[in-house]
């Protein structure tokens, strides 16, 4: 062809691989999405309006929001190639011009030459050899040129009506993708409509929303109490036995770590390097509080602070160790159900708002062990409460964990 679309080619690719990259995230998003649906059809029908159910529907509406946001990506690239095939075919229709034009050339020549004179005579007439020779040379390579001309213009035709195609194909998913966006934005905006129901209906209840407030502390602090000391007292047995196998010397500073025996520091090692691509402590969920100090939903001026994060799950669902380690801790504590502490070299994972606990103290579990099952409330939600500790120092476990 006479003008190259090689850049073309690129920019095809490029938009290729980019779409290629949307369809992942769309993926990912719609997964999460049917979790949401799955946790919230999980709870009772006559369950009352609550910050748990808040939590869900907040969290569905961030997540329909990045799905509209990767639709209206995936717009723009389909406009993209819209644009891009619109050019190519006005090349395609150019070059294809060019080339009729030219043939016209050559034929309103050949007629030209052709005048008066015939061909064979015109060759016999050479008054030479070379000339004769030159005569025939010339004729055979503008026969050929036209035959050229002629696959040529065969060759733009087929890959123009190609274009063409796709163009219609495109504009087609346009129009899918543009029906798509709109049903997300209608779905958004009644989930809005739902998400301003109920705070409405939680700023009725504003005492009894700082009471749970209250109550959700007073746990903290008993959870937080009990992984400090069953750390500290751990320290202090390591620190102990290994002071009895050790030569007598001064006393260095206090640490807030385990010794780094050997076998601490290979699980330790592993552990740390494994930082955002553990597992998840259950199959399907979403994390409804998070890691720090942030907003109450509902209340004005109040905060919340989490030392782990909190789980939104299915009912009844089987809670996982995350790496392999050894349960050191099996208790409960008031309001936060059973509780398990497992220890993988100087990190800790604590596991809490279970049901049933299926593992002893001591035991030694792996990656993805079921050590119990979920805790579910009287409207049907269940939460599991994860935290992560480094020694006695606590950590955000979103960091650890893989992503969805």
């Amino acid at each position: 062809m006479i003008l190259g679309l090689s850049s073309t080619s690129v920019l095809t690719a490029q938009i290729t691989a980019d779409r290629a990259k949307l369809e992942k995230e769309k993926s990912a998003i719609q997964k999460r999405l049917r979790e949401f649906d799955l946790v919230l059809r999980k709870t009772t029908d006559e369950k009352k309006v609550s910050v748990s159910e808040l939590r869900a529907v907040n969290q569905k509406l961030q997540e329909r929001e990045k799905y509209i946001a990767t639709i209206n990506k995936e717009l723009q690239l389909v406009n993209k190639e819209i644009k891009e095939t619109s050019t190519q075919i006005k090349k395609l229709s150019d070059e294809l011009s060019l080339l009729k034009e030219e043939y016209a050339q050559m034929v309103y020549t050949s007629y030209k030459l052709n005048q008066g004179v015939n061909l064979i005579t015109f060759i016999f007439s050479s008054a030479t050899f070379k000339q004769f020779y030159m005569r025939l040379k010339y004729l055979k390579q503008y026969s050929d040129a036209r035959k050229k001309q002629v696959e040529q213009m065969e060759k733009v035709s087929i890959e123009l009506a190609g274009k063409q195609e796709a163009l219609e194909v495109q504009k087609q998913e346009q129009i899918a993708v543009l029906t798509q966006e709109q049903e997300q934005k209608k779905a958004l905006d009644q989930l809005k409509t739902e998400q301003q129901r109920m705070v409405n209906t939680l700023s009725q209840k504003e005492e009894e929303v700082r009471k749970e407030i209250a109550a959700t502390k007073k746990q903290q602090a008993e959870l937080n109490k009990l992984i400090k000391n069953v750390i500290a007292e751990e320290i202090r047995l390591a620190k102990a036995a290994e002071k009895a196998t050790e030569t007598p010397k001064a006393e260095g500073p206090k640490t807030k770590n385990l010794p780094n025996t050997p076998q601490v520091k290979k699980l330790s090692a592993s552990f740390a390097s494994n930082k955002g691509n553990i597992p998840w402590p259950v199959e399907s969920g979403f994390i409804s509080k998070k890691y720090g100090t942030y907003p109450h939903p509902t209340l004005k001026g109040i905060s919340e602070t989490n030392d782990g994060i909190d789980i939104q799950t299915t009912n009844n669902a089987p809670v996982k160790s995350v790496f392999p380690g050894t349960v050191t801790k099996i208790t409960t504590v008031p309001g936060m159900g059973g509780t398990i502490i497992i220890k993988h070299g100087e990190f800790y994972t604590m596991y809490s708002r279970l049901k049933t606990i299926d593992v002893k103290s001591g035991e030694e579990v792996q990656s993805e062990t079921i050590i119990g099952h979920v805790y579910s409330d009287e409207d049907g939600y269940s939460e599991l409460h994860f935290q992560t500790w480094k020694g006695l120092e606590v950590m955000n476990p979103s960091i650890w964990l893989s992503s969805k």
